[in-house]
């Protein structure tokens, strides 16, 4: 049906009543295959039950069966609020399959108009309150809505975001937390641990970005408000926290695909925690993820700390694990510069002990001979920052009876237990090896071990982040201050006159 005529089938119900079958010309082409058409009677749509919803023509109440309220004593009014409410339904149903529609623009329209629907139902409740005060807010329209976004088999990140407007609102966010929380429970229930890659995906779409306030005063932007709004839940931070916890607890209670364990790791520590009532009910996640190895390890330390210093969690072989942690890749993840602030938070107390903080010594000595000059521009200072806060360790350096090569060395690599590696009965000729690094940086930073260090530690902050690019550009930025005027013309491969390679090789 082309758009004048669904215009004019509007305008046909809403001037007399005895049109109201006309509603059907509206309703049909939103199952059609015409994506023009489908948007047209969409927007029909939410003109037509937008303008029956103000004018209170729906029923209003438990809604009886459409055959029962016509055999019964219902008065003819009551009789067509009833029919135009059935067909309010339909339309609702209809909307929700449009939510899993090809097209984006249909998806879009679907959701905007149930959303308007969800807004008027909320200031013209549909719902009759049990008791003066009870709440009347369109739970179960919200809940259509969130279903709709939250697909099994499809990636629905853009719908997700264009909802995220919504969440703006505190009473829709709240709402939405404990419809997220009811899905989760009935979808994930049915997969026996089995991960829903779409579906947790959208969820933590969905979920991730939520802004939660920090104190009761500041939820002051309500969809609609009722009368006794301060005395229910809604209005409430603590329902607030309890709701947001309960929906972490429930989505991290299942089995997560490896890259979602990773994103929701990213965010826990300032996102999640913070905003939870009882944080150390993540103690056990968090426990799983840092057994876990790799990066998922290393993301889990931030949590893992945030528990252990602000919650006083006792975690057994912590530093056992946090040991383990450290093999080649910590130089090289994206997530280094983590990594190396929270290792330098756990590192200082100066009542470690002295065998503890060597193993670490040695071990980050050791990795630092095939890092990359980036990391060991940051590493070296931090291994400085060690021998500040821990001078026992000092015996590293200056023992002048040390093994002289890497056979002799009485360091076990491959030992995980810290107080079994030897590590303080070793010296780190690994330090001295980086003085002779072909970066001069470097050298020069490996070289400090050389000579005293002053008591005042290096701030290794700014070089956390530091990359290959930014190591590189400064090197093109550099200004020589001496130019040589004369030079030797090199002869050999190597620039030596009588080079074995110059018999060989040519540079012509």
């Amino acid at each position: 049906m082309a758009g004048p005529a669904l215009g004019a089938a509007l305008e046909a119900v809403l001037a007399n009543r005895g049109n109201a079958n006309r509603v059907f010309d509206i309703l049909e082409p939103l199952a059609g295959q015409d994506q023009a058409e489908v948007l047209s009677a969409g927007r029909t749509c939410s003109r037509l039950f937008g303008a029956l919803l103000e004018r209170r023509e729906l029923f209003v109440g438990d809604l009886p069966a459409q055959e029962a309220s016509l055999a019964e004593n219902y008065s003819a009014e009551d009789k067509y609020k009833i029919w135009m409410r059935h067909r309010y339904n339909e339309c609702v149903e209809s909307l929700a399959e449009l939510l899993g529609h090809d097209a984006f623009p249909v998806k879009e329209l679907a959701l905007c108009t149930l959303m308007k629907f969800v807004e008027l139902e909320a200031k013209y409740p549909l719902i009759k309150a049990e008791w003066k005060g009870s709440l009347t807010f369109p739970r179960e329209r919200l809940k259509v809505v969130v279903d709709g976004l939250l697909p099994v088999n499809e990636d629905a990140s853009l719908l997700i975001s264009r909802f995220q407007e919504y969440m703006e609102y505190d009473d829709i966010r709240y709402f939405v937390i404990k419809a997220v929380t009811e899905s989760i429970g009935q979808v994930m229930q049915k997969t026996k641990e089995r991960p829903l890659p779409f579906y947790q995906q959208n969820v933590f779409s969905l979920i991730s970005p939520i802004n939660m306030p920090n104190k009761e005063s500041d939820m002051v932007k309500f969809l609609v408000k009722q009368d006794n709004w301060e005395e229910l839940k809604v209005s409430k931070l603590q329902a607030h926290k309890q709701a947001f916890e309960k929906m972490w607890l429930s989505f991290l209670k299942h089995k997560l695909p490896t890259g979602l364990y990773k994103k929701v790791l990213v965010i826990l520590h300032d996102s999640i925690l913070p905003y939870m009532n009882e944080p150390t009910l993540m103690i056990d996640f968090l426990t799983v993820a840092y057994g876990i190895g790799g990066a998922i390890s290393l993301l889990a330390l931030n949590g893992l700390f945030i528990l252990i210093h602000q919650h006083n969690l006792e975690y057994p072989d912590f530093y056992k694990k946090l040991y383990s942690l450290l093999d080649p890749s910590v130089y090289h993840v994206k997530y280094r510069a983590r990594f190396f602030h929270l290792l330098d938070l756990f590192l200082s107390s100066s009542h470690l002990p002295a065998y503890l903080v060597a193993a670490f010594l040695k071990r980050l000595s050791r990795l630092a001979l095939t890092a990359p000059p980036e990391a060991l521009l940051m590493v070296l200072p931090f291994i400085c920052n060690l021998f500040r806060r821990h001078p026992a360790c000092r015996v590293l350096v200056h023992r002048p009876d040390g093994p002289q090569d890497m056979s002799e060395d009485p360091y076990v690599m491959e030992e995980e237990e810290p107080s079994e590696s030897r590590a303080l009965e070793s010296c780190l000729w690994e330090i001295q090896t980086l003085q002779n690094h072909y970066h001069p940086e470097v050298a020069r930073a490996a070289a400090v071990l050389s000579r005293p260090l002053s008591e005042l530690e290096d701030d290794v902050s700014g070089l956390l982040e530091l990359s290959a690019y930014e190591l590189f550009d400064k090197e093109v930025q550099k200004k020589a201050a001496d130019v040589p005027l004369e030079f030797e013309q090199i002869r050999g491969l190597f620039g030596k006159k009588n080079d074995i390679f110059a018999q060989h090789f040519a540079l012509d």
